[in-house]
């Protein structure tokens, strides 16, 4: 954060209690602090505010800790700085389409930051010009995705102030806030070393840091901090849906409500299903003589950590969805496993919407378009996904998804877009598995207990190769699109319809309307939840008992 120059004191004439704008700029004061921001439009933006002090130092893998009291002049006209990326080494077919591959880049630079830092943990705050302390509006927090490797708030295709200024649109404005989190080992790091401090998913806590820090200050800007509702797709969805079964679901009064985008409550093993990740990064940084490895992990240079990261598999290597910097169960902010927490009722009473993409799949399966054969494909979701799942259930479950290209991903397109005889059927799997049977499941056990929605968006299924791919729904609300305005109505209402072309129904385990997004003339309509229920039920039975990787 940067103090203003001398000039820069004069556009201030006083201390402000809440937002207001000076000279055409807007200003907002926090404790004894002034925050200069910049005026979009009609739209105010302040950004790359710290919420907690830098986790650099000695607070690398650490919790966070809240920010000191602000005092004096600052300059908050431009994003703070995203946390340490992981780098991707993604290989992708020779023979993809163009067109999937122009998606692919644009999808990877839209979550990929170039300028980054340990010192990242800054929140951005997008309001009504117009709004003031007494305005008490309702408030969207954004969480981004990136698999917990890579993201960040400054990517210029997810722009905040397009959802504001629909907010003021539609004559129901709205605050937009977004913050970063640790990524990757960073904010992922597992192993014992680590569960004996306590100190796993310091991700997860520096989003629950963000959000108690909305809760304290977002009325200065004219948000309501009784109304906030938690936002986010792919890994920032799967937060949205952690942060809810957190704390045996009690929310601490920081949000009322939960949109979800291609992510629900899922994690990746314990902490000590990690250990080998955690030994391969100390061998890696030389730390592996030292008495204290974690203590050695904080005094190495940050440069030389980030290789040691990125020689770890990510993402878009082999073993995919099978994350190796995710959230697990730590015994404090994941006390069992997410989907158990989800049976046992540890999940907030909160209105929530959740929905996913038709071929949730397609993109994270082109790591592994060298299984060509029905035992290769066997042999990779035995030992990537279902380590301790019997051989007999690994056959079950490819019964159920049968190497047939007309039934495999992407859906609904015949024989096309079959870059190798297994690769649809693959992508079957793995988007049901991450991705649609843990919606599913999350609205059967939930939908009878607390109001909820969910969607299918089937929109972009004309990109060769990749179909509605993961993330193509966000298009449709940052462009602005149809969930623009359900998104607003939802934050602001609790209800998202309104004046919004169709009645969008409640969630019921009796009848599980979804939401359909469709290209062409009929942009949307209602449909049921009940495609593919005997492989997604299966799926979620396997993951039940083996949630060692998922």
């Amino acid at each position: 954060m940067h103090k203003l120059s001398q000039a820069g004191l004069v556009l201030v004439c006083c201390n402000y209690a809440s937002a207001a704008i000076v000279n055409g700029i807007p200003n907002v004061q926090l404790d004894a602090g002034t925050f200069i921001g910049n005026l979009s439009g009609n739209v105010s933006q302040f950004l790359g505010i710290p919420f907690a002090q830098p986790p650099v130092g000695n607070l690398r893998f650490h919790l966070p800790k809240p920010n000191a009291p602000y005092t004096g002049i600052h300059d908050a006209t431009g994003y703070g700085l995203a946390c340490i990326q992981q780098s991707s080494n993604a290989t992708i077919p020779s023979n993809i389409d163009p067109i999937a591959l122009q998606f692919l880049e644009l999808s990877a630079s839209s979550i990929q930051a170039s300028d980054q830092s340990e010192d990242c943990l800054t929140i951005n705050v997008m309001a009504p010009a117009n709004a003031s302390g007494s305005s008490k509006l309702p408030v969207v927090a954004w969480i981004y995705g990136g698999g917990f490797e890579t993201g960040g708030t400054a990517s210029q295709t997810l722009g905040g102030s397009v959802i504001v200024q629909r907010s003021i649109e539609l004559g129901q404005p709205v605050i937009f806030v977004s913050f970063n989190y640790r990524l990757n080992a960073l904010g992922f790091l597992a192993g014992a070393e680590v569960a004996k401090k306590g100190l796993g998913n310091l991700g997860l806590h520096d989003q629950r840091q963000a959000l108690r820090w909305v809760h304290k200050y977002v009325h200065a800007f004219g948000g309501d901090p009784d109304k906030v509702t938690i936002w986010g797709q792919s890994a920032g969805s799967m937060s949205v849906g952690l942060q809810m079964i957190t704390n045996g679901g009690n929310t601490e009064g920081l949000f009322r409500a939960a949109f979800m985008h291609s992510g629900s409550p899922v994690g990746a093993g314990t902490l000590a299903d990690g250990q080998p990740y955690y030994d391969a990064l100390v061998a890696g940084v030389g730390c592996s003589r030292s008495n204290d490895t974690l203590q050695c992990l904080r005094e190495v240079s940050i440069d030389q950590l980030t290789v040691a990261i990125n020689n770890t598999p990510n993402m878009d290597s082999f073993q995919s969805l099978n994350l190796v910097w995710a959230p697990r169960v730590d015994g404090v902010f994941l006390k069992d496993y997410p989907q158990h927490l989800v049976k046992q009722g540890s999940v907030a009473n909160i209105p929530f919407i959740s929905g996913d993409v038709d071929d949730e799949g397609t993109a994270f399966s082109l790591t592994s378009v060298n299984l060509t054969t029905n035992q290769a494909v066997h042999d990779y979701f035995h030992e990537n996904y279902f380590p301790k799942t019997s051989t007999q259930d690994i056959e079950k479950l490819l019964q159920l998804y049968p190497n047939d290209t007309s039934l495999g991903s992407p859906f609904d397109t015949g024989t096309a877009s079959a870059l190798t005889p297994q690769y649809k059927r693959i992508a079957a799997i793995q988007g049901d598995l991450v991705f649609q049977a843990p919606r599913r499941f999350l609205l059967q056990q939930r939908s009878s207990r607390q109001k909820a929605y969910s969607f299918l968006s089937k929109t972009f299924k004309y990109i060769p190769d990749l179909g509605s791919a993961h993330g193509t729904d966000l298009l449709d609300i940052y462009g602005p699109g149809i969930l623009t305005d359900y998104l607003i109505r939802f934050a602001t209402t609790l209800d998202p319809n309104g004046d919004t072309g169709i009645f969008w129904p409640h969630y019921t385990v009796e009848t599980p309307k979804l939401l359909t997004l469709w290209d062409g003339a009929t942009p949307v309509n209602i449909t049921n939840d009940t495609y593919r229920a005997k492989g997604m039920q299966f799926l979620t039975e396997l993951s039940l008992a083996d949630p060692t990787n998922i």
